[in-house]
């Protein structure tokens, strides 16, 4: 198998490295390094839910420009290629930052819950055992990057383990990506000389972008080719965040604009932003400056006589919510060292040959102080997150309150995140106010005061939650959030004829709680939160029952009704009555060892499958694993004593042979409860001793054993056939929804088998009578009792003697 993946991996890269030479060539010294990442193959399960799914976790790097993920999936059976195995789809599901959030069988999700968009990709067969996929992605986000893969539903027939060989389908990603190395990078604030050369057709910065900053404006100026002004300037600037740009990124076509400005409103903070400057004008070398201009709203400007702390219910001396400003974070970044004054001089403060430094400029109207939340971590994927001086929140009617949750990098995003939002209806005093909230990954999103209320900006969008009189409790959830930080901005708005409008002196409170937990509603009645772990990567889904599906088991489309449940446990336990006439037999044919096993065996399976229920009909005794064993241990030794005792042999040998079966059952059982030889090894061996014994007896008497045709025709016949076709019932046509009824009709046929199977009552031969016990011919025997018990000297006493002969 790893030459086929070598090969799949081979096959592969000379496409890819050309693809990746034409992209990196257009943006400027081709200089770049090829990174290479693969994982063990794994098997394909056929998709019920998330929790039968498949998940690969991959890392890109930063400053990639293309990712390429080779998708090799064969067929294995018995050990060798699967060339006989049907062809079955492959589904790849794709998303950065998180797992993907799929629905391939289109079920509900529940109330309130968000789907986070991902890739999909479907592979076909094109060989008889293998096939291959790519999946490019250019200029891919940088970090964590998720694959999950599955089959197609079956019909979820129930096979039997060890029958025939299965057919496994494997899968194995791999990924190569191309990254740039060297790229320049620009400091907010300074202007710096810099050309395209003619050899080149564009050339890539980045610039860091830190908290706090409301805007990002690149500016273009002094365009010149070959040294001499020109009136258009013949390139096109791109944006783009945390990745180089694409083709529809944020652009501006710099012809007949002088200065050449791309703005960026409400920017991600702490990350990368990536400026391409292309050239549309061949053989030309053309030159320019190029700087980046921020401004920053670190430091907001509040009502006459308060603060932005006493505003928020936060003490003044608690300090920057999120970090520091663009102020503080500039001089540790090693920038070039500015004078004191120049802060002083306007906006041009220091000038030389190639670099010049505007300093930012403040930005009052759009950063609000963040509230920071505590983390209080319970249990895996079950984190608090407490808000400081909460959890009532006072909303002030100029401006909104803005909270920050940060989640973990990999360790939160296998769960998912719940925000609620209450209002106090007495803090409203009847005015007719809605409070807004606005949940954003990486920036705070501010809602305008407008007649139209959005939770977006030109490049990013959130999700909107809203509470007001008459509806006063919202909830949101996101499975598989994005790690990183999440701003939730609360606005409090009144409700005019014009749309919504700024509160006059309505300081409204509202009631916050937001924390991750595993699965939504803990799966609910009819599902099972399952931790699920691929290598280090820990993750939780639901695993429905009872015909429910969906994300949450909330889905009742083709769910089981109560009467269906209670139907089908009945059938499964009262199936077992039919081992009373088995047990009445064997009492009555002096078999009381049988008749016990038989008693043991109905008695744990009925109880087991009261406890073996999917729905809400389930009644357990003792653990389920403890009544499994026993089912299936009784189960085993009903067919065992049965075979064993129509053999006929000696009392002792007999009990010997069925305690050593009970131990050796016990042992297979551990080693494998569902294995097909833990019941065909001792049906084969039973089957064989009773051979052997027929077969002797068969030799010594010189006639067929049994010797009458009236057991073979209406017994052993019967028998036989009633338990081959149990056996067929258990190995080929049980499924998963015929389950119910098969799987009692199998009790059925095994407790008739074994009535029609037990011998009848052992007869003394009537030619061994007891010989009479002949008198006369003899001697007496003279017992001292007091001497044999050691209470008197023989050579003294010899009375009291007792005579036995």
């Amino acid at each position: 198998m790893r030459r086929l993946d070598g090969s799949g991996l081979e096959g592969v890269r000379l496409p890819l490295l050309l693809i990746v030479y034409t992209y990196l060539c257009s943006l400027g010294d081709c200089l770049f390094v090829t990174d290479y990442f693969t994982r063990t193959p794994r098997k394909l399960n056929a998709f019920r839910s998330f929790a039968s799914v498949e998940l690969f976790h991959f890392n890109v790097p930063d400053d990639t420009v293309v990712a390429v993920w080779n998708l090799i999936t064969f067929k294995e059976q018995g050990g060798t290629f699967g060339d006989g195995c049907p062809d079955r789809n492959v589904t790849v599901y794709f998303r950065s930052g998180a797992p993907p959030v799929i629905n391939p069988l289109h079920t509900r999700f529940p109330r309130d819950t968000i789907v986070p968009g991902s890739f999909a990709v479907t592979l076909t067969w094109t060989l008889p055992n293998r096939t291959t996929g790519v999946f490019n992605v250019t200029s891919p986000l940088p970090g964590d990057w998720f694959l999950a893969a599955h089959l197609p539903k079956d019909e979820g027939k129930i096979s039997v383990k060890g029958l025939s060989e299965e057919c496994q389908y494997l899968f194995q990603p791999q990924l190569i990506v191309q990254r740039l190395i060297g790229i320049s990078v620009l400091y907010p604030g300074y202007f710096i000389d810099q050309m395209i050369p003619v050899h080149n057709r564009s050339v890539l910065y980045k610039v860091f972008i830190p908290n706090y900053i409301s805007k990002v404006k690149v500016q273009l100026v002094d365009c010149s080719t070959r040294n001499r002004s020109m009136e258009t300037c013949p390139v096109l600037l791109k944006i783009r965040a945390r990745a180089p740009p694409l083709h529809n990124s944020t652009s501006l076509d710099c012809k007949g604009l002088s200065p050449c400005e791309l703005q960026t409103p409400l920017p991600s903070w702490e990350q990368w932003y990536y400026i391409l400057v292309e050239r549309y004008l061949g053989n030309v070398d053309v030159y320019f400056r190029i700087g980046v201009q921020v401004k920053d709203c670190s430091k907001p400007s509040v009502a006459k006589g308060s603060s932005a702390g006493s505003a928020l219910n936060m003490p003044q001396s608690f300090g920057s919510a999120m970090g520091f400003s663009l102020m503080d974070t500039l001089p540790a970044a090693g920038l070039p060292s500015l004078s004191q004054n120049s802060s002083e001089r306007g906006p041009a403060l220091a000038s030389e040959d190639t670099i010049t430094y505007l300093a930012p400029s403040s930005d009052t109207n759009k950063c609000w102080p963040i509230r920071p939340t505590l983390r209080n971590e319970l249990d895996t994927f079950s984190v608090h997150f407490y808000i400081f001086f909460g959890p009532n929140i006072s909303i002030p009617p100029d401006r909104a309150a803005v909270f920050a949750i940060n989640l973990m990098p990999v360790l939160d995003s296998g769960g998912v995140l719940n925000m609620e939002l209450k209002l106090n209806a007495t803090s409203v005093k009847g005015e007719n106010i809605t409070v807004f909230g606005c949940l954003n990954h990486g920036m705070p999103l501010s809602l305008s005061d407008n007649s139209t209320v959005k939770c977006e900006s030109e490049s990013i969008a959130g999700f909107l939650l809203s509470v007001n009189a008459t509806s006063n409790v919202t909830k949101l959830r996101i499975p598989y959030p994005q790690t990183g930080t999440w701003y939730l901005s609360l606005r409090s708005l009144c409700a005019t004829e014009h749309g919504f409008e700024v509160c006059s002196n309505v300081t409204v409170e509202v009631y916050l709680r937001s924390y991750l937990t595993p699965c939504i509603n803990d799966c609910g009645t009819y599902g099972q939160c399952k931790l699920l772990r691929t290598n280090n990567y820990l993750y939780a889904a639901c695993e429905c029952k009872a015909g429910w599906d969906g994300w949450g088991c909330t889905d009742n489309s083709e769910a089981y009704s109560y009467g269906f449940q209670l139907l089908s446990t009945l059938l499964l336990c009262l199936s077992n009555l039919m081992f009373v006439p088995p047990v009445a037999i064997a009492v009555r044919s002096h078999y009381l060892l049988e008749a016990s096993v038989y008693i043991f065996t109905m008695f744990f399976s009925t109880f087991y499958h009261a406890c073996d229920q999917p729905g809400i009909v389930v009644f357990c005794i003792m653990e389920y694993d403890v009544l499994q064993f026993c089912d299936f241990l009784g189960s085993l030794m009903s067919v065992w004593v049965t075979v064993i005792a129509m053999a006929r042999l000696k009392s002792i040998i007999k009990q010997v042979l069925y305690l050593l079966g009970a131990m050796s059952l016990s042992m297979a059982l551990q080693l494998d409860r569902h294995g097909l030889w833990n019941l065909l090894g001792p049906s084969l061996f039973a089957l064989g001793i009773m051979a052997i014994a027929w077969t002797v007896r068969t030799i010594r008497r010189r006639r067929c054993y049994p010797p009458t045709w009236k057991r073979w025709v209406f017994f052993l016949f019967p028998g036989t056939m009633i338990a081959t076709s149990a056996v067929a019932l258990y190995a080929f046509v049980e499924t998963e929804e015929n389950y119910f009824y098969i799987h009692s009709i199998w009790h059925m046929l095994i407790a008739g088998s074994v009535g029609f199977l037990l011998p009848p009552r052992a007869k003394p031969d009537a030619k061994v009578t007891p010989m009479k016990r002949r008198r006369g011919c003899g001697y007496q025997l003279c017992v001292n009792e007091h001497e044999e018990m050691g209470l008197v000297d023989p050579a003294i006493i010899s009375i009291n003697s007792i005579c036995t002969s």
